[in-house]
């Protein structure tokens, strides 16, 4: 992996708990940190509101002293770490999504200084995650980690080898064990005389999930011989079931959705859900 860890910071506490996390990425992928402060132009919310006088000067005067405040921090504690900072004149998701051009993990928290408490996932973080052209991990809450495991959501559909290929280093990074979780709710194949009964073999149809998730990692296997692959076939919602095995994960990583099944700002419902209910950092891979 190459580039550096860029993370989002506007002096919220959710940004700070995600920069105390994206120094310990830093320095797992021996990469530079650069912190980026976006700092849009004055957008009233009310009608015809001018901007007050000096605000511009003001807001960036301030946004700076928090920037160099948490950099110097950040070297402070980690002197060995390759530490930049940016104030960006632009909105959050537009400057972010810039800046993750070459990057290769863009980190956010969950909710900036002007989100509303009772929501679990920020426009930003959200717009981010669909748009940017690296990884974007996604720090919502603080977690004890330690699990020494990454959960990755595997849909058995096509087009998730940049999803797979990742996961699998992101556990040989970590020195971790991977867990692949598919989970399916469909009926499975139906024969065609039961279709009208609606009546259908479950246990079979569980076991050909299994078959099929087999068939999928089979080839990765070799790739990563020293990752501990754990493979987890559920009937249940993906997004539960991948809420669920985050409890016991450091980190869990989605697919974005792409094309005609693309829903919810190109994230897709499965990791639209996931970002909102996760017990852990959440890294979403687009194709």
């Amino acid at each position: 992996m190459t580039g550096p860890v860029i993370v989002g910071f506007d002096g919220s506490e959710s940004s700070r708990q995600a920069l105390a996390w994206a120094e310990q990425e830093a320095v797992m992928r021996e990469a530079p940190l650069h912190l980026l402060h976006a700092l849009p132009r004055w957008s009233p919310d009310v009608l015809l509101v001018p901007e007050p006088v000096g605000w511009e000067v003001e807001a960036e005067k301030t946004a700076r002293e928090q920037l160099e405040q948490a950099a110097a921090q950040t070297r402070s504690c980690r002197p060995h770490l390759d530490v930049t900072s940016e104030i960006a004149l632009d909105r959050a998701e537009d400057a972010l999504v810039h800046a993750a051009e070459g990057a290769q993990l863009l980190v956010v928290g969950s909710r900036g200084r002007g989100g509303f408490t009772e929501l679990l996932l920020g426009s930003v973080s959200r717009h981010v995650a669909a748009r940017s052209p690296c990884p974007v991990a996604v720090f919502r809450r603080p977690t004890t980690g330690g699990h020494r495991m990454v959960v990755v959501g595997v849909s058995g559909q096509p087009g998730q080898e940049s999803l797979l290929e990742f996961a699998f280093q992101e556990a040989a990074l970590r020195g971790a064990g991977l867990r692949a979780v598919h989970a399916w709710t469909h009926p499975g194949r139906i024969e065609p005389w039961t279709v009208g009964s609606g009546v259908y073999d479950a246990e079979t149809a569980g076991q050909e999930e299994e078959v099929l998730l087999a068939e999928i990692l089979g080839g990765w296997r070799g790739r990563f011989p020293d990752v501990e692959l754990v493979q987890q076939v559920v009937r249940e919602h993906p997004a539960k079931a991948l809420a669920e095995a985050s409890a016991e994960a450091d980190v869990v990583v989605v697919g974005a959705s792409h094309g005609a099944t693309r829903a919810l700002l190109g994230l897709g419902s499965t990791a639209h859900a996931v970002l909102h209910h996760a017990r852990a950092p959440v890294i979403v891979v687009r194709g």
